[in-house]
C-alpha cells in the first residue's frame, strides 16, 4: 500500500477517534462541572484545543504513514490501537465521569505510549520522526492540566 493511501487511512482513523472522544465527553468543557473547576493558570482558551488536535492528528497521520509503510508488525498495531483507546477513553473518564485521578493515570499512559512511538519506531527520512513532537508536547501540557485539576479541586 502506498504512503499516501496509508496517510488517508490514518487521517480517517485518527479523526474518527477524536470524534468519538468528543462525543463521549458529552458537554465537556462547557459543562457546569468543568466551568466550576479551579483550572491551571496556563490553561489555554477553548479554541486552542481544536486547533492543536487538528494539527497534531495531521502530523501524527503523516508519521504513521511512514512507520506503517515499512513495518506492519503485530506489536506496532497493538501500540497504535492502545494509543487510540487511551486517547478516546480519557475524554469519557475526565469530562463525562469526572474521574480525574483515573483520567490522569490514563493520560500518563497515553503520553508514555506516544513517547514509546518516538523512541522505538524511527522513520526515514529522520525528520518525519519530529512530527511526533507536537503530540508529545501537547500531552505533557494536558497531563499537567489534568494533574492541576486533581491537586487543586
Amino acid at each position: 500500500m502506498s504512503r499516501l493511501k496509508l496517510f488517508f487511512i490514518f487521517l480517517i482513523i485518527n479523526f474518527s477517534a477524536l470524534g468519538i472522544g468528543s462525543w463521549l465527553m458529552d458537554n465537556g468543557p462547557r459543562s457546569a462541572w468543568y466551568q466550576s473547576l479551579n483550572k491551571a493558570p496556563w490553561t489555554p482558551p477553548g479554541w486552542v484545543f481544536g486547533a492543536a488536535w487538528t494539527c497534531i492528528m495531521i502530523a501524527f497521520s503523516i508519521y504513521l504513514s511512514y512507520v506503517f509503510y515499512k513495518n506492519t508488525s503485530k506489536k506496532l498495531q497493538v501500540v497504535f490501537a492502545l494509543q487510540i483507546v487511551l486517547n478516546v477513553i480519557w475524554n469519557y473518564l475526565f469530562f463525562n465521569q469526572h474521574l480525574v485521578l483515573l483520567g490522569l493515570i490514563t493520560i500518563i499512559g497515553l503520553t508514555a505510549v506516544v513517547f514509546y512511538f518516538f523512541f522505538k519506531y524511527k522513520t526515514t527520512p529522520k525528520a518525519i520522526n519530529y512530527l511526533l513532537l507536537p503530540y508529545m508536547i501537547w500531552l505533557l501540557i494536558a497531563t499537567s492540566l489534568n494533574a492541576y485539576v486533581l491537586i487543586n479541586n
